[in-house]
């Protein structure tokens, strides 16, 4: 947080994932100390291994019965007293994705950027693609929103996992695809006048170009066992 209050100031928005919560915990703790109050802290856990959601349904810290998701860097059955308390700030929101989507995450930043990261942080990235947080943070993503993705994690993961999540949640990116063109199809027969103009459309659930990350480079892992 030293470097990104030098390098930015204080982001707009701040995507951290949470297992135990030590890692919201250190950045709560030191917005804190750089008296950040108006950053919205989207924090991120996996479907099966939501033990902060979780928590903040019960009204109180609980232990999860079991730890079900895929992305096991996440997998901490109670969050500590501290994140807890810290999730119930008025600007921080608890958010939940299946596995599918943090993997397709994983796939997607190893594709745009060429960056290879578990699927403990493929959620934060998943958060960012095709509307999702539009959806989380309740409005439009505006261009000088300054957002902050926090990779934090690349050690459980190869080319060939990236490879199996493409196979097994392919579907993933077929439903994106398909609400895309039912969207487009919309647009062009319901919202456009003789001239050609767009009116009285409700922008509410289109999403903003800007809630994707730039393409740097768009070189998709190759991997053998996806080729064959």
């Amino acid at each position: 947080m030293d470097e990104i209050a030098a390098q930015l100031g204080e982001p707009d928005v701040l995507i951290c994932s949470v297992g135990g919560g030590g890692l919201i915990n250190g950045i709560c703790q030191s917005m804190d100390n750089h008296q950040m109050s108006k950053t919205t802290i989207l924090a991120l856990e996996t479907a099966g291994a939501e033990s902060l959601n979780a928590a903040l349904q019960a009204k109180e810290v609980i232990t999860l019965p079991k730890i079900t998701s895929q992305a096991t860097s996440l997998g901490i059955a109670r969050v500590t007293d501290a994140t807890y308390k810290y999730a119930q700030r008025g600007n921080v929101r608890s958010v939940v994705l299946p596995d599918a989507e943090a993997a397709m995450g994983c796939w997607r930043l190893a594709d745009d950027e060429r960056i290879m990261v578990e699927l403990a942080c493929g959620i934060n990235v998943a958060l960012c693609y095709d509307g999702r947080l539009e959806k989380a943070l309740g409005r439009p993503v505006r261009p000088e929103d300054k957002v902050v993705i926090v990779l934090c994690g690349g050690s459980n993961v190869t080319s060939k996992m990236l490879c199996d999540w493409r196979n097994e949640y392919a579907y993933i990116e077929e439903e994106t695809e398909a609400r895309r063109r039912k969207s487009d199809s919309a647009l062009g027969s319901e919202t456009q006048s003789e001239t050609g103009s767009v009116k009285d459309m409700d922008m509410g659930n289109v999403p903003s170009e800007y809630s994707k990350p730039i393409v740097i480079e768009g070189i998709e892992v190759e991997c053998v066992e996806c080729s064959g």
